[in-house]
């Protein structure tokens, strides 16, 4: 049996098409430490790909609505005037947006991000007119690794079925997050996870980058 034609790709954006992992886990350990809370750099850097809402019960159990509200809207504005303009586009980020739009995939951004980061990072990859559309943490009411934002990401491109879409992401979180969908996707090791930690989470096929897997596009499961 011939495999289904992918017709619709769902591409996160920090740590696999922008390289802005290291600094949230800078504003993350800031805005933990303005809190009172002290926490390693490495714990806040396993859970990043998490939106805010998944990452701070993560990190502290049992914190009430007020205090995460707090702790995430101060992440959020240290990330904002301190990094958001410094973050730079991963080599082949854009190229790889242009060739799946030139094969005639649809090409969708789904992130843990906000909708403003989302717009943003768009305008930097120079590929917002390339897009089908954007899903972010705000369209939704839980962000990865729930389910969410690949089941709205699905609704935006229907009729396509799971079989035909795939996701790219760099972490345990978006594999996890599309399987819930019965999204396949690509892992690349761009945002800082191991390629064992992408294979556990059940990812089938692991990247260095989206500059690799621009390199093969041609030979990957996005082209089968």
């Amino acid at each position: 049996m011939r495999p289904v034609p992918i017709k619709a790709v769902f591409l996160d954006l920090d740590g696999t098409l922008v390289d802005s992992n290291e600094f949230h886990v800078m504003a993350w350990e800031e805005a933990f430490r303005d809190h009172g809370h002290v926490i390693p750099k490495e714990r806040i850097q396993f859970q990043i790909g998490k939106g805010t809402d998944q990452l701070l019960p993560s990190l502290l159990p049992g914190i009430n609505e007020k205090a995460a509200k707090a702790i995430g809207e101060r992440h959020g504005a240290i990330f904002g005037a301190r990094y958001l303009r410094t973050v730079k586009a991963f080599p082949g980020a854009t190229d790889l947006v242009e060739a799946l739009h030139a094969k005639g995939k649809k090409v969708l951004l789904a992130s843990s991000a906000g909708k403003a980061e989302a717009q943003h990072y768009a305008a930097l990859l120079k590929v917002e007119a390339m897009l089908a559309a954007k899903v972010t943490k705000d369209d939704v009411a839980q962000s990865k690794p729930a389910g969410d934002i690949f089941a709205a990401a699905l609704a935006k491109v229907f009729p396509l079925a799971p079989g035909e879409t795939m996701a790219v992401g760099d972490t345990p979180y978006d594999v996890e997050a599309a399987l819930r969908c019965e999204v396949k996707t690509i892992g690349v090791r761009s945002g800082g996870f191991s390629a064992e930690s992408l294979a556990e989470a059940g990812a089938p096929w692991i990247y260095a980058s989206v500059k690799e897997l621009l390199e093969k596009l041609d030979n990957s499961p996005l082209m089968a």
